[in-house]
């Protein structure tokens, strides 16, 4: 699990978002970049700014799968139709 603190509102935001649709969310942090579902995001009441802790399960980056070529085209069956 990865825990993030962050203390801007539209940040927060967008991870409740991504929590509440089931997406995964990325945050960048000094120079890490972590991708995964957040799991939680608890407002810090008494610190001044408001602050949010985010906590992320990371996920492994999907691989790309080969990419299919279309099925060809037969035209010798339409030859008997016409």
């Amino acid at each position: 699990m990865f825990t993030y603190e962050t203390t801007d509102p539209k940040e927060a935001r967008r991870f409740r978002i991504a929590q509440f649709n089931g997406r995964n969310a990325t945050a960048r942090s000094a120079g890490t970049t972590v991708t995964g579902r957040v799991r939680a995001i608890v407002e810090n009441k008494s610190a001044i700014p408001a602050a949010w802790t985010i906590t992320i399960i990371p996920e492994e980056p999907k691989t790309s799968a080969p990419v299919l070529r279309p099925a060809p085209r037969v035209r010798a069956f339409a030859e008997d139709y016409l």
